[in-house]
């Protein structure tokens, strides 16, 4: 159902019920939580890749079949917890999350994508918002999300048509970093990975979290907050570990 695959700092997690488009079934997004919360503990994890299995679905939302047969399941349509919500299980990983994207992310599916803090998307992903196609409304960000991403136009013609958008088109309109071939696709995400993890991890996980809680506010509170948090970290940087970090830096460009 969820499968977790270790390389050194990297931890590579993986979506597994390609039978069911990895739909996220409960079960599914209690073992995503589970994973998330030991990932962002472990101190030998410095970056996680979110994936799906298969070529067909990065995953396909939330498992209609289930929400059909239980009165009770619509609920994690808006639940926040973490256990049950696969949105904010990926938000608790204070570490960098990227999303290799593999195949079509669908509603509840796109919401997770939109949960990683990078995307790179194979040249058969497809995106789809079909909240108002299925009558459930997003309770996971996405009408919030969508239209500060790609601009407020395109992301009602998105999610008030329920049409596909390709990859190419989510790389031009910015809602991913790239796209690649499919054979590529993880490679490319652990090359990204290991340049990510080449940083000491709790730089990483401040870093991350600056952008993030700066993003949530106005541009002039963003400013504040970056003053704030950054002039309380900056004092304790001593010269002798900025000239080591200088040190690092003028290698790795000598080598690229």
């Amino acid at each position: 159902m969820l499968d977790v695959e270790r390389r050194g700092p990297i931890a590579i997690v993986t979506l597994n019920r390609p039978e069911a488009m990895n739909a996220l079934s409960k079960g599914l997004r209690k073992a995503l939580h589970e994973a998330m919360v030991h990932l962002d503990q472990d101190p030998d994890v410095s970056v996680v890749i979110l994936t799906g299995a298969g070529e067909r679905a990065f995953t396909a939302g939330l498992d209609l079949k289930e929400l059909g047969g239980d009165p009770d399941a619509m609920g994690a349509a808006n639940d926040q917890d973490a256990r049950s919500n696969p949105v904010r299980a990926v938000e608790t990983c204070r570490k960098p999350v990227i999303g290799a994207i593999n195949g079509v992310a669908i509603t509840g599916g796109f919401e997770l994508a939109l949960a990683c803090d990078v995307l790179i998307a194979s040249e058969t992903a497809r995106f789809a918002d079909t909240h108002a196609r299925v009558g459930i409304m997003p309770g996971w960000g996405l009408s919030q999300k969508l239209s500060r991403l790609i601009g407020i136009h395109r992301a009602k013609e998105l999610s008030l048509t329920g049409n596909f958008l390709d990859a190419r088109t989510a790389a031009d309109w910015g809602l991913v970093n790239r796209v690649v071939p499919v054979a590529d696709l993880l490679a490319t995400a652990v090359q990204m990975a290991e340049d990510m993890a080449s940083i000491p991890v709790e730089t990483l996980a401040f870093y991350k979290g600056l952008i993030d809680e700066g993003y949530a506010q106005t541009f002039g509170d963003g400013l504040k907050t970056e003053h704030a948090r950054s002039s309380v970290h900056n004092r304790e940087v001593t010269p002798e570990k900025v000239e080591a970090r200088r040190r690092q830096v003028m290698s790795r460009g000598r080598s690229q």
